[in-house]
């Protein structure tokens, strides 16, 4: 850079070679941009996935292609074939009492202690869903039939409530003593107890592990 003495005034070509190299650091210190803005996430997995075919035009083609995707009738068959197979299985598993396959409100020692308990018992709430059955048929019957029946199943419904609190309360007890640091509330498990007990025994899932008057 050439300096000025009192008075002189800078020559042109000093201020144009000072503006380049302004220009020069500027340029040299600032980040180059790519030149084209960043993809969006779907086109990049679109763009590795491949080229998407084109949406079908007529109904005609749209049926050709369900058809194309669906495979043979014998590949229908065989896959239909397996899906029943292994849900069968699953099913077997659950009824059998394998804790994988249990549904989440059957899962865990607590659980299983209870569904023991009950099966363990001979309940009068076990007579519920019998006794719906014949209120049911009873409804096709003479008024005063019906009357005297519906007078039963009040006095029967009464007995079961108030066994079914009992039950709630031995589970709970027996729970409490041989899981101290359970998680469940008296409530949870004294419902789980009654459902299991109002539910006729072949029908109960998973199937009882233990015989009527077991010892548990």
């Amino acid at each position: 850079m050439k300096f000025l003495r009192r008075g002189e005034a800078p020559a042109s070509n000093d201020l144009a070679d000072d503006s380049s190299a302004a220009e020069a650091g500027a340029s040299g210190t600032a980040t180059a941009g790519k030149g084209r803005p960043t993809p969006k996430r779907r086109d990049a997995e679109a763009k590795r996935r491949g080229p998407v075919a084109p949406a079908p035009t007529t109904q005609k083609e749209a049926r050709a292609r369900r058809k194309a995707t669906r495979g043979t009738k014998t590949d229908r068959k065989t896959a239909s074939a397996d899906r029943r197979a292994a849900s069968a299985d699953r099913r077997a598993r659950m009824l059998a009492g394998e804790e994988k396959y249990l549904l989440p409100r059957d899962r865990g020692p607590v659980r299983g202690y209870v569904r023991d308990l009950v099966d363990a018992r001979r309940n009068l709430v076990g007579m519920f869903m019998p006794l719906a059955l014949v209120l049911i048929v009873t409804m096709f019957l003479t008024p005063a039939v019906q009357a005297y029946v519906t007078l039963a199943m009040l006095v029967m419904m009464a007995f079961m409530a108030g066994e079914g609190l009992v039950i709630g309360r031995i589970i709970n007890r027996r729970v409490h003593e041989r899981f101290p640091d359970s998680i469940d509330s008296s409530f949870s498990l004294g419902w789980y107890a009654f459902v299991r007990a109002s539910q006729i025994r072949r029908m109960r899932a998973p199937k009882p592990r233990v015989s009527p008057g077991a010892s548990v």
